[in-house]
């Protein structure tokens, strides 16, 4: 029971967009579209499992003056994984993301389950509470990114819901991103609350 708490609170209790409004610069910087959310949230949820996993099973052997140091370097080892499987194998979401893959060594929201769950947890939970709070930063991403390209251009996922003359263009630039996200926060707490 405990297992499954841990995986759920990274969509609704500690969503880390929504709730706990971690990891704002890849959230504000990647959604112009669900297909940009989606990947980046993958993307994060990968690093965020398998370093979880890797920090979860060396946290013993780490001495503490170099605990957060020796994060960075298995998390940055992942990342490049993720980036250059990207650039590889799916180079038009890779040229989309460009910089914001490389950053997810920094993003405060797998730095922080290192830090404060995956060193203290075993390797199962470290597993589950990475993939429920990745999956969680996937959904955010992902339904962050369809409201702005359908207000911003009438698609989502390439599929046309209603023509572009209809769309506020607003949506798919900056001021965009922090207006949508604003709502869907206010829609979210508004929904905790009852």
């Amino acid at each position: 029971m405990s297992q499954l708490k841990n995986f759920t609170k990274g969509f609704v209790k500690e969503n880390p967009v929504f709730v706990l409004l971690l990891g704002m610069c890849p959230t504000l910087g990647t959604t112009t579209s669900a297909v940009n959310g989606l990947g980046m949230g993958l993307a994060t949820t990968f690093v965020l499992v398998m370093g979880n996993v890797v920090i979860s099973l060396v946290k013993n052997i780490i001495p503490a003056k170099v605990r957060i140091p020796s994060y960075i370097v298995i998390i940055a080892s992942f990342v490049t994984m993720v980036d250059l499987s990207m650039e590889g194998f799916l180079p038009a979401l890779h040229a989309q993301l460009g910089l914001f893959i490389p950053l997810i060594v920094v993003n405060c929201i797998v730095l922080g389950r290192a830090e404060a769950f995956a060193s203290k947890n075993s390797v199962g939970a470290s597993f589950i509470d990475g993939l429920g709070m990745g999956l969680g930063f996937s959904f955010a991403l992902t339904l962050l990114g369809a409201v702005r390209e359908i207000l911003g251009s009438g698609k989502v996922f390439g599929i046309t819901l209603f023509p572009e003359t209809y769309a506020m263009i607003v949506f798919v630039l900056a001021p965009g991103a922090f207006i949508a996200l604003g709502y869907i926060i206010a829609i979210m707490n508004r929904l905790s609350k009852k």
